[in-house]
């Protein structure tokens, strides 16, 4: 079985809600299996209030991939410096 990651938010409402949640599935990615699967951990997870949450997107999580242990990534390079073209425009009389 493969791990899958979906991602789920609620109606548009008085608390919307998003989020991220990991599942099993034998199933291929993006089939109609797949999607059952997902629907079926969210409602065992969240319960009741997780009737109306729409399923985004399913995507496979890699092996190597883990969540435990998150380095954050520094950049200390200077910003790209960003280039103006045409800022003036052409063929106008004013």
């Amino acid at each position: 079985m493969k791990t899958y990651r979906a991602h789920y938010k609620s109606p548009v409402g008085e608390h919307p809600t998003s989020g991220i949640f990991e599942f099993e599935s034998s199933a291929q990615a993006g089939s109609k299996k797949n999607m059952t699967d997902a629907r079926i951990k969210m409602l065992e997870v969240f319960g009741n209030e997780a009737v109306t949450w729409i399923i985004d997107q399913i995507e496979l999580v890699r092996q190597d991939e883990t969540l435990d242990y998150v380095q954050p990534q520094l950049d200390f390079r200077e910003p790209k410096r960003v280039r103006r073209h045409h800022t003036f425009e052409r063929g106008k009389i004013k």
